[in-house]
């Protein structure tokens, strides 16, 4: 293993880091402004902010020396023109590196190695355990779902030149390569507008049809191929979700209108694929008693797809009826001749059906309160003092309910759009079929009456009970409502209306767990661990009631919002947590990043399916968790939760993020259509804030306060408490636990803390500056006391490597946005109301371009 990491250590020296500074130059060539000075001078400037921050100078101090030293600028303007070219240049410089990265993938990563499908199979030959895969198979998948959060800067065009130039340098086409980076060169980064949910949808499609389709239909393939009785095709294994123009919840851009177009464009997205199939497919497929069948088939998608009126003239079915009947005839008198190209259209269109993804519907559980007293005050079959009932009662008259009359209708249109909202559903399962639209998910719930309301939802608009072919998802976030999660479960359990439409559903019952506001309520140890206890109570109550539970996880690229080394976290769930489905969020950079080119996606998918079935087949100690290693955590959890939550209850803790952070300008960037924060007071609060803003914030000040705080002062808690050895003990054989300390670390590795030392004495800020400080400090020794590793990340130097090289690339835009937040907070403290206080306030937005994009790595 360690001779594997070694080379692929040299792998990604030679192919990423020896070649980024090769192709580097040919950034001289773009068509900038001035673009061989500002290469020159951007070198000197990066250089300039290392040396300056080696002697505590401020991002103020290093910008003008730098300015006054190197430049013949006198004017403010001239060195903001600068700067702003800075930023240019350093952006794309990172899309160069992303490529790099993407065309070096197979070289750097064994795709046949641990984690991989391959692996897997010599595991279950070697263990015989044939019989318990096929069980497994049975009716396990994993269930990716895009979202459109808005962690990602690079617009589609940029993407899409990502892919193009990765694949100009697997080619080493030098004339390709310069091309691209010219076309880069031109390509604006900015968004003038903020995207629609719909454009939002658009550029996640181009991954479904570019990446996922292909990947796995290769994955099914693969699998049918090693257990070709083992896969039933009602449960593909793989299976894709989606989120763009489907979740409501705090978006007002999202309407029933943009529903269905989505949904509309996510059919023919699918259609267009297996057309496209089709086509190639037939120009192999030319013999007797099959050509015909693929012709026609090929006539039937053209007219789906082209012909106005033609969207409900097919369905998975037909398509699989002549795929299954024309490889009959192959078979039969052609000697499978080209087998394998039918197989692999027939595998796809069993992941994809009709509608590509499902499509998600969520709502946060205030709209539904308010609808109901909405309906309550016009007396449509609510009593009057609705709002004054206790919850049992609220539900006793909920189930009550019967449907509106016809054309009843609201003055505010989100209750409309919520009543609506189920007959949208209803057409998207008539063109899409059912799994394109099934499931209702609900955020902030945190009682049985917030599912009952969504239930009730369906009676109110038309709905018999019997055909209600919807899954409703409670989405437990806080750390108060993942304590709560169970009694409320067993509340929905309990009541015979519910429980009666879960036995129509196959008695099974997804649940959501949210990492990004359990991290910013409760901080990293007592969100994770709060997540897993609340999956282990969670499965214990439906086991009691006879119930499936499957739990979708919402996670984020970083390790504070779930991320990091993601396959491990469901490798090292025990046997006390339902593992029958792998479901996970997948947004932003982790998009691009880990699902970016069509070998990586196929290496992570792989990696998720091998966590899930492997702890299904070969459970060990490593995995299980005894009595004393729970209390453990739980005692660093409290610990780390209690110094947590000290730092959040700081006076001046929200208004020191808005001071020092670029988080005031996130609404600016026009990355993502939802609003930056919940609720319409200018007052920031904590609450409001949304969880990728908050956590994004403490990122671009390189402080990642979400991804350690507390642990040092826990671990060091137990250590004075002469507990370490059995912290110790913990680390080795509790791959949990391992997991958390290494995406700890992975957080700590991407801080830099002498970017904000200037705010070590400042009167108001320095008390939290130092706390972070004081506890990265001691968090960085006590992790490293227990890998036993010289530096972070030691035990995976590539990631190391790159997210070093990565950091270097983007410390210029950092001291910039810095020193342009400084200049911002001077005018605004003296009054100053100039222009050139825009200037400075989009010097410091831009940045975030290409420091979150630098992030990429992070998922």
């Amino acid at each position: 293993m360690e001779s594997y990491s070694n080379n692929a250590l040299q792998q990604f020296r030679n192919l990423v880091g020896i070649r980024f500074q090769l192709y580097n130059s040919l950034f001289t060539s773009l068509p900038f402004h001035r673009i061989e000075k500002t290469g020159v001078l951007l070198s000197l400037f990066l250089i300039h902010c290392e040396e300056g921050f080696r002697k505590n100078q401020s991002p103020v101090e290093i910008v003008d020396s730098f300015l006054s030293q190197y430049t013949s600028y006198r004017k403010e303007q001239e060195g903001l023109d600068l700067l702003f070219r800075f930023i240019q240049y350093t952006e794309r410089q990172v899309v160069l590196f992303d490529a790099l990265e993407d065309s070096a993938f197979k070289q750097v990563n064994d795709l046949n190695g641990t984690g991989t499908l391959k692996h897997l199979q010599s595991e279950v030959q070697q263990t015989q355990t044939q019989e318990q895969l096929a069980e497994k198979l049975k009716d396990f998948s994993v269930r990716l779902v895009l979202t459109a959060h808005p962690t990602q800067f690079y617009p589609g065009e940029v993407l899409g030149i990502i892919n193009d130039l990765s694949k100009a340098l697997n080619e080493e086409n030098a004339a390709l390569i310069n091309m691209y980076l010219q076309q880069l060169g031109k390509t604006p980064f900015l968004k003038k507008q903020k995207p629609t949910p719909y454009d939002e949808a658009i550029s996640l499609l181009w991954f479904l049809e570019n990446v996922f389709y292909p990947a796995s239909g290769k994955i099914l393939m693969s699998i049918k191929n090693e257990y070709p009785d083992l896969v039933n095709a009602a449960n593909p294994i793989i299976r894709m979700g989606f989120w763009p123009g489907g979740d409501r919840d705090g978006n007002p851009f999202v309407t029933t209108d943009t529903t269905l177009k989505v949904a509309e464009a996510l059919r023919n997205g699918i259609l267009k694929c297996y057309y496209l199939d089709v086509r190639r497919i037939k120009r192999r497929l030319t013999f007797k008693g099959v050509e015909e069948k693929i012709a026609a088939l090929e006539d039937t998608l053209y007219a789906n797809l082209f012909v106005p009126g033609e969207d409900a003239g097919i369905s998975q079915k037909d398509i699989l009826t002549v795929l299954t009947d024309a490889r009959k005839v192959l078979i039969e008198q052609h000697n499978g001749l080209f087998l394998h190209l039918l197989d692999s259209l027939i595998s796809k269109v069993e992941i994809f059906g009709l509608y590509f993804a499902s499509l998600d519907i969520r709502q946060d559980s205030s709209v539904h309160e308010a609808l109901y007293s909405a309906i309550a005050e016009k007396n449509a079959g609510l009593p009057e003092n609705y709002d004054e009932l206790s919850e049992n009662e609220k539900i006793g008259a909920l189930t009550k309910l019967t449907a509106l009359p016809e054309g009843f209708s609201f003055d505010k249109s989100i209750a409309n759009d919520t009543l609506i909202c189920t007959q949208t559903i209803k057409t998207i399962q008539r063109l899409n079929g059912e799994a394109g639209c099934h499931r209702y998910i609900i955020s902030h719930c945190t009682c049985a009456l917030n599912v009952m309301e969504v239930y009730s939802l369906f009676i109110l608009t038309g709905w018999k009970e019997t055909d209600i072919s919807v899954d409703i998802v409670p989405l437990f976030e806080t750390i108060e409502d993942l304590e709560n999660a169970a009694s409320v479960m067993k509340a929905l359990y309990s009541n015979p209306v519910y429980s009666k439409h879960l036995q129509r559903r196959g008695k099974l019952q997804t649940i959501m767990l949210g990492f990004s506001d359990g991290t910013k309520d409760g901080g990293y140890l007592m969100a994770n661990w709060g997540i897993y206890k609340a999956k282990e109570e969670l499965t214990r109550i439906s086991k009691t009631y006879g119930v499936d539970v499957v739990f979708f996880d919402g996670r984020g690229g970083p390790p504070a919002r779930g991320g990091g080394k993601t396959h491990k976290f469901y490798a090292s769930m025990g046997k006390e947590i339902s593992n029958k489905e792998i479901q996970l969020t997948v947004q932003g950079q982790t998009v691009s990043s880990n699902f970016g080119t069509i070998d990586s996606a196929k290496f992570n998918i792989e990696q998720l399916m091998h966590a899930g079935i492997s702890n299904a087949l070969f459970a060990s100690k490593e995995v299980n968790l005894g009595d004393d290693d729970r209390a453990l955590i739980q005692t660093l959890a409290d610990d780390s939760y209690a110094s947590y939550k000290e730092l959040k209850e700081h006076p001046y803790f929200v208004e020191y993020l808005a001071h020092v952070s670029p988080l005031r300008f996130y609404a600016e960037t026009n990355i993502g259509s939802r609003p930056a924060k919940r609720g319409g007071t200018s007052k920031l609060t904590l609450n409001d804030l949304r969880a990728i803003p908050y956590v994004g914030a403490w990122s671009q000040l390189k402080q990642n306060v979400t991804g350690y705080y507390g642990v040092g002062t826990a671990l060091k808690k137990l250590d004075e408490a002469g507990k370490w050895k059995k912290v110790q003990d913990l680390y080795k054989h509790s791959l949990f636990f391992r997991t958390l300390m290494d995406n700890c670390e992975m957080a700590m590795k991407k801080c830099y803390f002498p970017l904000t030392a200037y705010l070590a004495n400042h009167p108001r800020y320095g008390e939290i500056w130092n706390m972070a400080y004081n506890e990265y400090e001691l968090t960085i020794k006590y992790v490293l006391k227990l890998s036993g590793q010289a530096e972070l990340m030691g035990s995976y130097p590539v990631d190391q490597m790159s997210i070093s090289m990565r950091e270097r690339i983007v410390l210029p835009l950092a001291t910039i946005q810095q020193y342009a937040l400084t200049k911002v907070r001077e005018m605004e403290e003296q009054l100053v109301a100039a222009p050139i206080k825009d200037t400075y306030g989009k010097l410091a937005m831009r940045c975030s371009f290409g420091i979150i994009n630098a992030s990429r790595n992070s998922a």
